[in-house]
C-alpha cells in the first residue's frame, strides 16, 4: 500500500505543478486538490482498482457513501470538481484515452450567500477607531482602505509605502498567483491615508524608512490575525454583534457597488476575480437585499 501511495503522490504532484504554473492557484487550492485527488486514489485502491482507469461507477457510489455519513453536497461537489480538473490534465497529457467521469453528474449546488453588512453598519463600523490616537488613525486608514478598495485582508496587510499614489488615488495590490492590479481608493480612503500618513505611522515606528503601510509589531507588516483582533475590537465599538471578518468588508463593497447599479464586470476587476462566475455570487445577495426590500414596502410585497 505504501508503494503505491508515493506512486500516485507523485502523479498528483506533477498535476499541481502543472497547475501551479499555468495558472498560479494559492497553496490553499493546490492542498485541498492533493486531498481530493490522494482520498480518491486510496478509495480506488482499496477496491483494486487504478487512479487512471477507475470503474464507471466507482465515483458515483463512493459520492453516495460520503453523503451517508455526513459530508454535504458541496463537499462532494468540490471534489468532483477537483477529480474533473485531474482527469483533463490526464487527458491532455495523454495518460488516459478518455475521461472516466464525462458521465457523471450532481445536482446544482445553490452558491452560499456571504455574510454582508448594511451600509449604515459600515459607516458606523469605520467610525468607530480613536482617531485622536496613532492607533486609531492607523485603523481607520486600514478599514477605509479595506472598504474602499474591496481588499483581501492578506491584500491589505501586505502593502507597502510605494504601493500607494494618493495624488492619483489608486494603490498597488498584489494578488492572488503573485497578480498586480491597480485599484482606485475613492475620496474617503485617500482622505484617511493623508491622515495617518501625516500623523499616526510615524508614531507608530521605531524606523519609518521600512516598508510597511500599516506596521504592527517592530516595524513589520501586520499579521492577519492582529487585524481580525482590531476588526473586533471596533465591532463591538459600533454596537455590530453578529460574526464579522476582515472579508465580510469585501463582500459588503461588492455588494454595495452592485446595489448602486455598477457592472459586474468592473466589480470583477476590482476584486481581482479572475473568472467572472466567482463574482456572480454577489448578484445573488444584491437581489437578496432587493427581494427584502420589496417584501417589506411594496403594497403588494
Amino acid at each position: 500500500m505504501r508503494r503505491v501511495e508515493e506512486e500516485w503522490s507523485a502523479l498528483v504532484d506533477a498535476f499541481l505543478d502543472g497547475l501551479w504554473l499555468e495558472q498560479g492557484v494559492s497553496d490553499n487550492t493546490l492542498s485541498a486538490y492533493r486531498r481530493d485527488l490522494m482520498a480518491w486514489a486510496m478509495h480506488l485502491e482499496r477496491l483494486g482498482e487504478s487512479l487512471l482507469r477507475p470503474d464507471a461507477g466507482a465515483l458515483p457510489a463512493w459520492l453516495d457513501e460520503r453523503r451517508a455519513s455526513g459530508y454535504q453536497l458541496r463537499s462532494n461537489a468540490r471534489l468532483l470538481s477537483s477529480l474533473r480538473r485531474f482527469y483533463r490534465w490526464a487527458l491532455v497529457e495523454e495518460m488516459i484515452a478518455q475521461d472516466p467521469l464525462v458521465e457523471v453528474r450532481l445536482p446544482r449546488v445553490q452558491p452560499a450567500l456571504p455574510n454582508t453588512l448594511e451600509e449604515d453598519e459600515v459607516e458606523r463600523l469605520l467610525a468607530a477607531p480613536d482617531v485622536r490616537t496613532a492607533l486609531g488613525l492607523r485603523d481607520r486608514a486600514m478599514l477605509e482602505v479595506l472598504y474602499g478598495a474591496g481588499l483581501r485582508v492578506s491584500e491589505l496587510v501586505g502593502l507597502t509605502t510605494d504601493a500607494v499614489n494618493l495624488r492619483q488615488g489608486v494603490v498597488r495590490v498584489r494578488g492572488k498567483g503573485g497578480k498586480d492590479r491597480l485599484v482606485p481608493l475613492g475620496e474617503e480612503a485617500v482622505h484617511w491615508l493623508e491622515r495617518y500618513l501625516r500623523h499616526g505611522r510615524a508614531g507608530l515606528m521605531a524606523d519609518i524608512t521600512r516598508p510597511a503601510l500599516f506596521p504592527g509589531r517592530s516595524d513589520r507588516a501586520m499579521t492577519r490575525q492582529t487585524f481580525w483582533h482590531r476588526l473586533k475590537v471596533h465591532a463591538l465599538v459600533a454596537g455590530i454583534d453578529r460574526p464579522l471578518s476582515p472579508h465580510t468588508l469585501r463582500h459588503a463593497f461588492a455588494t454595495h457597488l452592485l446595489n448602486h447599479g455598477a457592472n459586474l464586470r468592473v466589480v470583477q476587476l476590482l476584486l481581482g476575480h479572475s473568472d467572472l462566475s466567482t463574482t456572480q455570487i454577489y448578484t445573488h445577495v444584491a437581489q437578496a437585499r432587493l427581494e427584502a426590500l420589496h417584501a417589506d414596502h411594496h403594497p403588494r410585497g
